[in-house]
């Protein structure tokens, strides 16, 4: 059955022309997939476009023969969303912002959420959310890679572990110096990343 084959395994059954095998990949890690570029761009319809946009990219990628069998699948797909985001975020030159379009009825402004933000408060989050983003991007790849699987992945050390193929202590120690160097470069840039 095609739902206990490993993905690799299932990536050699595609590129082998069984289009039913990617179908299974595709379902396996479509809501880490999905939740990892939500919690980046903070828009449903934005976040679905840019997964469709991954998936495409990983079929071409595929039949290209582009895809290292060492690495692991949902590393490998999560990095091309991660890169598909940023590519977003480039052309449009600004950070995510709240919309209720998708839902009018809903009245976002009148949400507990934001009840007792200011529009200020607002404007600042969103400068700190975007300054944030911008020091994490510094990071080096691996660290950067750990910070983006455990916040914006929601994924724990183990599964950060298994997708990045180290030990937990590898990928919690990447996280520290993540940490380390995040304070650095706060400190270095004299951030203030706080609401007063």
């Amino acid at each position: 059955m095609k739902t206990k084959l490993k993905d690799k395994e299932l990536v050699k059954n595609f590129m082998s022309g069984d289009s039913l095998a990617l179908e299974t990949l595709i379902n396996r890690h479509k809501d880490r997939v999905y939740t990892y570029i939500l919690f980046i761009v903070k828009n449903e319809k934005l976040a679905e476009d840019i997964f469709q946009d991954t998936f495409i990219k990983v079929i071409k990628s595929l039949r290209k023969g582009k895809y290292n069998e060492q690495g692991i699948f949902v590393s490998w797909v999560i990095r091309i969303a991660h890169n598909l985001t940023i590519d977003y975020f480039r052309k449009q030159s600004r950070m995510p912002t709240y919309s209720n379009d998708e839902n009018p009825d809903i009245d976002i402004f009148n949400s507990k959420k934001f009840s007792e933000i200011t529009i200020e408060d607002e404007i600042i989050q969103d400068q700190i959310a975007s300054e944030i983003r911008q020091l994490v991007n510094i990071l080096p790849n691996e660290q950067k890679e750990v910070v983006l699987l455990r916040h914006f992945g929601n994924l724990s050390f183990k599964e950060i572990a298994e997708q990045t193929d180290v030990s937990i202590n590898t990928a919690l120690g990447r996280m520290r110096y993540a940490l380390i160097n995040l304070r650095k470069l706060v400190e270095e840039k004299n951030l203030n990343l706080s609401i007063q």
